[in-house]
């Protein structure tokens, strides 16, 4: 493994304009013309969980709300763990069918956290109050994961609480978890009613988070809501310029959306600007998996600012496509401009990327090389990794010889492309469910089940 750099995700407002790389769409790259790919890292997960929730309520998500990567994103990988911060690089592939195509993924993978070593956290909670939150299992669940969070945070840490609707109120200013009783009555103190001033909620949660802010912690801000904002200031372009101001002053902030009607767009942008990370809960299950697996494990870094790059060789590449990262597009030059803002990864996550690929006939050889780039968490270095792949390497048949968690990773891929109103290789919804129910079995993954049950509603939509 070669050393290199990365960065991470980035998303800009609806109004501003895309960069020459950052396109509305992936578009085939003829490697003549370009070979290089580059893009910022992304754990987001929330397209896919709101797309579970919206199938399995009878409906079928718009096509602006489904986004491939976080679809692939939300699946288990395993992918090797490095020793230190940073990443492993992990790439693959399998040929696809018999006119030259096939799917590349490029696998990076954090280390996991040791619970009992991490540094301490302080936590500012902004919780949407507003009428929007009175359906049922929106605020209920809200509080319910937050009273199982505070049982599992540890003495070194804090936690402060704002409540918004018309405006903010503080429910608890930065509170030692020694003192949680106090914490548990203020999230029992919160009720419904009045806008949604996301806006107000945002600045008092900044303005505690700034107060009592700990160079030795990791300091964050939960955004709980269903991204409503119909009061205050709800220019997306102010808002986010707001916490991207707080991402310099390393203060992250992680969206958690909740409720049918969501408004996914705001939410994605408010986290991606903010170095942070969205999510979507729609259920007990889901609330626990973010609260009490997800959220203590990863309140520390493992880099900042990533990014990767994939090289393809214009000798056996004919064309490449990325599947999805759309709004995470950068330009080759800013893969080493470590002034480029890049994405934030916390431990034991795995970002997955897949790539469509049109190979030469009969080309061998060295067919991509795929580097990270990151900085430091603490001391803000740059480092990189890097590896390649021979078509050598590649698996005969994805379907047949194939990895099965690159056939997994296709399947959800293809899923989100078939609900955009586009199709990957002619796999239609019919011939996606029945690999995901034939890869169900041999992954003993409840998940790969679930996910052949929704693409099974979505064709029964059609």
């Amino acid at each position: 493994m070669n050393s290199s750099e990365a960065k991470a995700p980035q998303r800009d407002n609806a109004a501003a304009q895309p960069t020459s790389a950052a396109t509305a769409k992936n578009n085939d790259d003829d490697t003549a013309r370009a070979q290089i790919s580059t893009f910022a890292l992304d754990v987001d997960t929330a397209s896919y969980s709101y797309a579970r929730r919206t199938l399995q309520d009878g409906g079928r998500p718009s096509p602006g709300q489904v986004r491939a990567e976080e679809f692939v994103n939300s699946f288990r990988q395993d992918y090797a763990q490095p020793q230190a911060d940073g990443f492993t690089v992990h790439v693959d592939g399998a040929r696809m069918g018999a006119d030259n195509t096939a799917v590349v993924r490029v696998g990076l993978q954090t280390r996991a956290s040791d619970a009992v070593a991490r540094r301490p956290a302080n936590l500012t909670f902004v919780v949407d109050n507003s009428g929007s939150m009175a359906e049922a299992g929106r605020l209920d669940l809200v509080q319910n994961a937050m009273h199982k969070l505070l049982d599992q945070l540890g003495p070194g840490d804090q936690v402060s609480l704002v409540a918004f609707s018309d405006e903010a109120r503080l429910l608890a200013s930065m509170t030692p978890l020694v003192s949680r009783d106090e914490l548990h009555a203020a999230v029992n103190e919160m009720s419904i009613g009045g806008g949604t001033n996301l806006e107000s909620g945002l600045n008092l949660g900044y303005e505690q988070a700034s107060k009592a802010f700990r160079a030795a912690a990791t300091n964050r801000v939960i955004v709980l809501s269903d991204g409503l904002a119909n009061q205050g200031d709800t220019q997306w372009q102010s808002l986010l310029e707001k916490v991207k101001e707080q991402a310099a002053k390393q203060i992250t902030l992680l969206t958690v959306g909740v409720g049918r009607d969501y408004g996914d767009e705001l939410m994605e942008q408010l986290a991606d600007k903010a170095d942070g990370a969205a999510v979507y809960i729609s259920d007990e299950a889901g609330a626990a998996k973010v609260f009490e697996t997800q959220l203590t494990t990863t309140i520390e870094l493992r880099a900042r600012d990533a990014k990767a790059q994939v090289v393809f060789n214009p000798k056996v590449v004919a064309s490449f496509k990325l599947l999805g990262y759309e709004n995470r597009a950068m330009d080759a030059q800013d893969f080493r401009d470590d002034s480029k803002d890049g994405g934030e990864v916390g431990p034991g996550h795995s970002v997955t990327a897949l790539y469509q690929v049109r190979l030469k006939t009969g080309a061998t050889g060295q067919l991509a090389a795929a580097s990270v780039r990151w900085q430091d968490p603490d001391t803000r270095e740059a480092a990189e990794a890097t590896k390649s792949l021979d078509t050598g390497a590649l698996s005969e048949s994805l379907w047949g010889k194939g990895p099965l968690r690159l056939q997994v990773d296709v399947v959800a891929a293809a899923f989100a492309t078939a609900l955009r109103g586009e199709a990957l290789e002619g796999l239609d919804l019919g011939t996606l469910q029945e690999h995901a129910q034939r890869l169900s079995g041999a992954a003993e993954d409840p998940m790969v089940t679930e996910l052949a049950g929704l693409i099974g509603k979505a064709r029964g939509m059609e």
